[in-house]
């Protein structure tokens, strides 16, 4: 069967989020599902496949890291819609049926996808003991994301402090399902983005996650509160480096940004 790889959040190869991406009559048992995303090695693999017309879902949709299915994925989502619409397997708006609910991932004139998403619910937490060790900074404020996402969400003091950091993976991997998302304010706006941040998820094999479209469900409720705009660019700074423009919608959240395909070809086993 055919399997792509398409990086998200970019519009250049060899940045962004890498992901897999396999269009499938059905889904077939969990465990080769798993076996496959544990062979592609990316952070997420999509597995798809059509449902029938009528319904409220054009595809189910199922996302698998290298160790374990997650409930959200944003760029593994982008990814799919890319696949999906730049090989005219479907037309317009794309309604993915998931373990988070409906997802809609609408294509924009100018080659952008925009996702629409649930907004993660923000909780403020005490720091827990230990962060601070365990990052290798101090947080200024610590936000639990709720089930859907399963990060602790962490305000650094700058841009540089989030940069900068070279945490103790295994011991972050001990405050949150899933891991930790680091953010600061952008120390210059003017750049292109509004905040940074960099996404550690030890709890799934992936020590840094390169543009983590879910984290931004989070990210984007946190600063469009601090910055008084619904509408932000997000940098996540890992060493790939993407943007997402977010657009707080209430209890829904916009992640947009593009794909590249980067490989195509057949799956063998």
């Amino acid at each position: 069967m055919r399997i792509r790889i398409v990086d998200a959040f970019t519009d250049r190869p060899f940045s962004g989020n890498p992901a897999g991406v396999l269009l499938l009559d059905a889904f077939p048992d969990d465990a080769w599902l798993q076996n496959v995303a544990k062979e592609v090695n990316h952070a997420e693999t999509a597995f798809a496949h059509p449902l029938p017309e009528g319904g409220e879902a054009d595809w189910a949709l199922r996302w698998f890291t290298p160790v374990a299915e997650v409930a959200l994925c944003g760029h593994a989502t982008l990814a799919t819609a890319h696949v999906l619409t730049s090989t005219n397997t479907h037309e317009g708006p794309v309604r993915f049926a998931t373990r988070s609910g409906v997802l809609i991932a609408t294509p924009r004139p100018d080659g952008t996808l925009t996702l629409d998403f649930p907004t993660a619910p923000l909780t403020p937490v005490p720091v827990p003991d230990g962060v601070a060790e365990a990052l290798g900074a101090e947080p200024l404020s610590a936000f639990d994301t709720g089930p859907n996402v399963g990060d602790l969400l962490v305000e650094l003091a700058d841009e540089k402090t989030v940069r900068d950091l070279a945490p103790d993976l295994r011991a972050l991997g001990r405050y949150s399902e899933r891991g930790m998302i680091a953010t600061a304010r952008a120390a210059d706006p003017a750049a292109g983005h509004d905040y940074v941040s960099r996404c550690f998820f030890p709890n799934l094999g992936i020590d840094e996650d390169p543009v983590t479209g879910s984290a931004h469900t989070a990210l984007a409720p946190y600063w469009s509160e601090r910055l008084g705009s619904p509408e932000l660019t997000g940098l996540q700074a890992s060493p790939r480096s993407g943007h997402v423009r977010t657009e707080l919608r209430g209890d829904r959240t916009l992640l947009s940004g593009r794909a590249v395909t980067v490989i195509d070809g057949d799956l063998l086993a």
